[in-house]
């Protein structure tokens, strides 16, 4: 016999969320609300589809199947799990990868930018042949890269070997080894004598001072894959630095820097940042022409 008070999808979707309100619960990781966040752990512990909610709502659930969904809400509420670690499942886009704790959860506005071929910089992606993606973390930006630009072949790297661990799993579940090439390497120090259409990079950016001031969901997450220094610009400044070496003439520089737009003008400014529009405002993501850099 069942000992808990729990019956339905519905009656756990209600305690999921006032556990999640209670415990004041960060979501930044896919979900924007403890609702949201409940109905996706709850259905894909219980192995329902994840648009389809409804249906199942005063479904009866057996005891063993309560009992995990009430494992995974504790796991969520009380050690601060991002969701994605616990269902090893993230989406960006249209795109659905998988991810454990060696690498990002996988989040960027860039990705917003791929299915238009970032127009108008680019202007015919048949010609784009050579893509280089610096700090790949889980592979998914260089696997939507990949996707888009059907002529490119993809060099994305990191210097952490786990993530890349990760990041061959999602080149393999997508079928694209062939194209997409994972490299070990500390920015460009292990890469091959070529030059690239596109560099792009979505590098750790975030400023010490906020770095203290995450909440513990971020906290989980690898260290190295989001401290950026006392301005948050370390990696950025060698990215910019060494980009220039490895750009075709006409290629061009695509970074993510999140919220640090002030230290990004205070270290670049005078090369004519171009900010691009994304759904987080103009702020998040700049590019630079070759022509542009020194």
């Amino acid at each position: 016999m069942n000992p808990t008070p729990f019956t339905t999808p519905r009656d756990l979707l209600r305690y999921a969320v006032t556990r999640f309100n209670t415990a004041k619960l960060f979501f930044g990781h896919g979900s924007a609300e403890a609702l949201d966040e409940a109905a996706f752990l709850i259905l894909h512990t219980l192995a329902l589809p994840l648009d389809k909610l409804d249906p199942f709502l005063d479904a009866r659930l057996l005891p063993k199947e309560i009992d995990a969904v009430l494992a995974v809400i504790e796991r969520r509420s009380v050690d601060r799990v991002p969701a994605a670690y616990i269902t090893n499942q993230a989406w960006l886009g249209t795109y659905q990868f998988y991810v454990d704790e060696r690498a990002l959860v996988p989040r960027s506005f860039i990705a917003e930018l791929i299915p238009d071929y970032f127009s108008p910089w680019v202007a015919d992606p048949e010609q784009v042949t050579d893509i280089l993606e610096l700090c790949t973390g889980s592979g998914c930006l260089a696997i939507m890269l990949a996707d888009a630009f059907q002529n490119a072949s993809v060099d994305a790297l990191d210097i952490s070997s786990d993530a890349l661990a990760v990041a061959q799993r999602n080149v393999s579940d997508y079928k694209l080894d062939a194209r997409v090439h994972l490299i070990e390497s500390d920015l460009y120090t292990s890469l091959p004598e070529k030059k690239y259409d596109l560099i792009i990079a979505n590098p750790p950016y975030v400023n010490s001072a906020s770095m203290a001031a995450l909440p513990q969901e971020y906290l989980a997450e690898p260290r190295i894959a989001l401290d950026g220094g006392s301005d948050g610009m370390d990696l950025v400044r060698k990215i910019v630095a060494g980009a220039k070496a490895r750009l075709k003439p006409d290629g061009i520089l695509m970074i993510e820097i999140g919220n640090e737009r002030a230290f990004a003008e205070a270290a670049f400014g005078e090369l004519g940042l171009t900010w691009l529009t994304t759904s987080a405002g103009d702020d998040m993501v700049f590019l630079l022409g070759a022509e542009q850099l020194t």
